[in-house]
């Protein structure tokens, strides 16, 4: 029996559940979603505090290694991705960080005409339900749930962040998702009534009740189905269906309308690759026939590094007294019981986005406080109390590539990003260190500041901070741009404005790899965002109307902001 709907989307990601929504919710269009995980029903999934494990969990995300990264002397970072419902918004950290208006008009400097602010602005608010209400930039009748956890009151350790950054000079900032990004203040997360607001609660939840969505889970995709067609004399090729293996099985689903590939920032370059897709050196290489070639594809790759900034703390108020088994059992028990607590948050609360340097524009570092010092795994990083700060700069010169290495789709990708592979990145590294020491010295984290674990006070030339990142930066989880958005006259460009894939008719890529550039924060919410605006473009809709809203930009720069994004004083 043959398998056809309307739309095929082929991964139940950040974006995936959006448009699984969006594109069914009129009950006019059939809609095929496959997901190669499972179910995200796991307390470890949707209790916020349980984040570290299914991100460490083979079970629920593709656990990748880059290649040896020749920047940090040939180290391998680890770079997990959703392999679950709701993909990587399921496995990440909740942090709800849209990026400054600039990332977005920046987007379309580079080619990606139409999605500047004003326009990016109307579907983050489509997208979110902020639990403070709603303004001009804020949503509050949208799926995704956002608030600030427990809006610090659990912890002195969040205000006495926020607290020296302002002693240092740094303004304070009521929402950096409104009207000011820069400053020291509250953090923002996906969390709605205690519980994770992946895109599958969000959207799927919603979506799969629909008679029109089709979802299939376990399955492996193989490749896109391509023919070829002749339109207006012109001879191209046609995305018709998706070839994939379920239980062993390879099967074929045909579509009407169009392919979207939602696989994520890794696996739509590869499901492109594997369907001969992409730069010819990289197909030949691996076997694979070249079909259409497209040099950009698994190009331009982005990711965000960060460091711990690591201190003992000289007041017994910190997370590494909760860290033993007795004490998880309880939160636990509190969170199911109630969906409060320490269970309901994701434990960072505050703060901050500042310019490194005189003559930028808008932020390039970010800071999240945490009140315990602690790996990413969830275990004490050493005896007694202490607090650390994640840290890093958002905005890296530096790019790196994806490529298959085999005709096999269960064959991993060879990733390399090129960390710090710049002197302007390695010179923002050191600005970073140096900043956030100073910070982190103000008078207003005298009472818990005690002996700096890391970097350690004897870091402070720069060839010695440049020697310790290398060996202590990771990856901050945000790998993107593989398939950016651009110009015609951009060769590095495979989709053009609407997400489509440059010489090939009815395929789609939406998903953080159309990024043009990297944004500044994290990537769910603008991952979403992404989805929330390309639906409507998939669909036909008119698009929301544009917001012309006030933001906030250096002060330098604030007479020469162009006339229709105006400013206001800070």
């Amino acid at each position: 029996m043959e398998q056809r709907y309307d739309y095929i989307i082929v991964g139940a990601g950040s974006a995936g559940c959006v448009l699984a929504d969006r594109l069914t919710e009129s009950g006019e269009h059939s809609v095929l979603l496959l997901e190669a995980g499972g179910t995200d029903k796991s307390i470890f999934i949707q209790m916020p505090t349980a984040l570290s494990y299914p991100m460490n969990t083979e079970k629920y995300a593709w656990q990748f290694e880059t290649e040896k990264e020749p920047g940090l002397d040939g180290r391998e970072l680890h770079c997990p991705r959703g392999k679950v419902l709701g993909g990587s918004s399921s496995i990440n950290g909740m942090v709800y960080v849209r990026g400054h208006a600039c990332d977005f008009d920046q987007w379309e400097e580079e080619g990606a005409a139409g999605w500047n602010y004003q326009a990016c602005l109307p579907y983050f608010r489509r997208a979110e339900s902020w639990n403070k209400g709603g303004d001009e930039y804020r949503g509050d009748n949208g799926p995704v749930g956002t608030c600030n956890g427990n809006d610090m009151e659990l912890n002195p350790l969040y205000q006495a962040f926020i607290d020296a950054g302002k002693d240092a000079g740094y303004p304070e900032t009521n929402d950096y998702n409104g009207y000011q990004q820069e400053g020291f203040g509250t953090m923002h997360m996906t969390v709605d009534k205690g519980v994770r607001a992946s895109t599958s609660n969000a959207y799927l939840r919603r979506a799969l009740k629909r008679s029109n969505l089709t979802l299939k889970k376990g399955i492996v995709a193989r490749r896109f189905l391509l023919e070829a067609q002749d339109s207006n004399g012109l001879s191209g090729l046609k995305a018709v269906g998706v070839e994939f293996e379920k239980s062993g099985n390879t099967q074929v689903a045909v579509a009407n309308k169009e392919v979207i590939s939602s696989a994520g920032s890794i696996g739509s370059v590869q499901l492109l690759q594997l369907s001969g897709i992409g730069p010819k050196a990289v197909l030949e290489k691996a076997g694979v026939e070249v079909k259409h070639e497209l040099s950009g594809v698994g190009e331009n790759l982005q990711d965000h590094l960060e460091v711990y900034f690591q201190y003992h703390c000289n007041e017994p108020i910190t997370l590494n007294s909760k860290l033993g088994l007795v004490s998880k059992g309880m939160i636990g028990a509190e969170w199911i019981l109630t969906r409060k607590g320490l269970g309901a948050t994701n434990h960072f609360e505050s703060c901050a986005f500042i310019r490194s340097r005189k003559g930028l524009k808008w932020p390039n570092i970010q800071y999240h406080f945490l009140p315990a010092a602690m790996r990413y795994d969830g275990q004490a990083a050493f005896d007694g109390h202490g607090f650390q700060v994640h840290v890093g700069p958002n905005k890296p010169e530096s790019r790196g590539t994806v490529a298959i290495t085999s005709a096999d789709p269960h064959a991993k990708p060879e990733i390399i990003f090129n960390y710090i592979s710049t002197e302007q990145d390695r010179q923002d590294w050191r600005d970073c260190i140096r900043l956030t020491r100073e910070i982190l010295s103000q008078p207003a984290m005298d009472a818990y500041r005690g002996e700096e674990i890391q970097p350690s006070l004897s870091i402070t030339s720069d060839e010695a901070i440049d020697e310790w990142v290398k060996q202590n930066v990771e990856s901050a989880y945000h790998p993107s741009c593989g398939c950016k958005m651009g110009a015609d006259d951009d060769p590095m460009a495979v989709l053009d404005e609407e997400c489509r894939v440059r010489g090939i008719d009815s395929l789609r890529v939406v998903d953080s790899s159309v990024f043009p550039v990297i944004p500044n924060g994290n990537l769910n919410a603008p991952t979403i965002m992404v989805a929330e605006r390309a639906s409507d473009l998939i669909l036909g809709k008119p698009m929301l109307k544009e917001q012309d809203v006030p933001v906030w930009i250096a002060p330098e720069w604030q007479e020469k902001q162009r006339i229709n994004k105006p400013v206001r004083e800070a």
